[in-house]
């Protein structure tokens, strides 16, 4: 090699390469040795591991079991049944309507409908002891019995004001006349419309029969309408059955029925008798046209009214309807003054028409000395 080769600043250089090159080399040497002596893990990152993981069910709720079925208590056994007649007389008054109840029709039929659910047969376990086909029928109830006085015979004049349903007012006339024979009395009232020279009569009632203790006891009673023929109604007191020419229909007799003419005099001669039983309801059985049917009037007060004949101190009657029965209203005023005589009567209709009869005039003919 030349000598420039080896020249001392070419010789420092290669050394300090060569002292370079081994210094790295004992550094590496180090480094993989140090490396090797650290636990796996220690300075490296850790690696995690995710899984979704659907959400378990959620638990059904837990259904209580079925309360215990109830069971219904075994109802003891009844005694035995008594014998048949004690149980028909047991039964009896259940079935037996008061007396101021007579039939009527169609409400009376829905009634007898409703409460016979209430008549049942006991349980099959205990056979019912059968009610004999000849048993009598349940009794009826007597109706209230008043004291009675039947006014003297008198003749009355009214006045008659109508106002229809639609508003139309119009006047009229009417006469009624009343004679107590005592033992036997007659009625008649006539009611029309007065002309110049004649009357006509638009509704004429007429009642016949005999007086007693019971008062009133009416025993043919006649309705003749303008433009329809004349119906009559019986009363049989010894059949004790009141019967219409209009229909074959029968309605029981009662004592102190009437007839639509005398309901008026009747309320007068139990008045008369003793003004205390005016208090409370007054039943009477009213035999009409085609049926009979029980009125129940009851004291509305004491007024005064003003009539032709002067101011009147009156006792006012008062029928209200009676759902199922009759819509009308009836009113009577009585004078204690004078007899006890009708003085005013007044029918309220359900649609709103209004009749009312006031006396102008009344004439007394004392014959019976009462």
């Amino acid at each position: 090699m030349p000598d420039s080769f080896f020249s001392p600043p070419r010789r420092r250089t290669v050394v300090f390469v060569a002292v370079i090159g081994v210094l790295h080399y004992v550094a590496l040497e180090w480094l993989t040795s140090r490396a090797s002596m650290v636990p796996l893990g220690q300075n490296h990152a850790q690696v995690v591991s995710m899984a979704l993981i659907a959400e378990p069910p959620k638990p059904l709720p837990v259904v209580p079991p079925p309360p215990p079925e109830l069971r219904p208590v075994p109802k003891p056994r009844p005694p035995p049944p008594p014998p048949p007649t004690e149980l028909a007389s047991s039964e009896t008054p259940q079935l037996t309507a008061p007396a101021s109840d007579v039939p009527e029709g169609p409400a009376s039929t829905e009634a007898a409908a409703v409460a016979a659910p209430a008549i049942t047969a006991p349980a099959p376990a205990v056979a019912a002891a059968p009610v004999p086909a000849s048993a009598p029928p349940p009794p009826v109830e007597q109706a209230r019995r008043y004291k009675t006085n039947a006014p003297a015979s008198a003749q009355f004049d009214l006045h008659v004001d109508r106002r229809d349903a639609d508003g139309t007012k119009w006047q009229g006339v009417a006469a009624m006349a009343w004679d107590n024979r005592g033992d036997t009395y007659q009625l008649k009232l006539e009611v029309g419309l007065s002309m110049l020279i004649t009357r006509i009569n638009l509704l004429v009632l007429t009642s016949e029969g005999v007086i007693d203790g019971s008062g009133i006891v009416p025993v043919t009673a006649t309705e003749k309408r303008k433009g329809r023929a004349q119906t009559a109604t019986h009363f049989n007191r010894d059949a004790k059955a009141i019967t219409f020419s209009a229909t074959t229909a029968t309605v029981p007799w009662q004592e102190g029925a009437q007839d639509k003419a005398t309901v008026p005099f009747q309320l007068a001669a139990i008045g008369r008798a003793d003004v205390n039983q005016l208090v409370g309801n007054i039943d009477i059985l009213v035999g009409e046209e085609k049926e009979a049917t029980v009125f129940r009037f009851h004291l509305v007060g004491e007024e005064e009214l003003e009539t032709r004949m002067g101011r009147l101190v009156t006792w006012h009657l008062r029928r209200p309807p009676k759902p199922g029965t009759y819509s009308s209203q009836l009113d009577i005023w009585l004078a204690p003054s004078m007899q006890w005589y009708p003085v005013q009567i007044r029918n309220t209709e359900a649609n709103g028409a209004l009749t009312t009869q006031t006396v102008t005039q009344i004439r007394v003919n004392d014959a019976t000395g009462k």
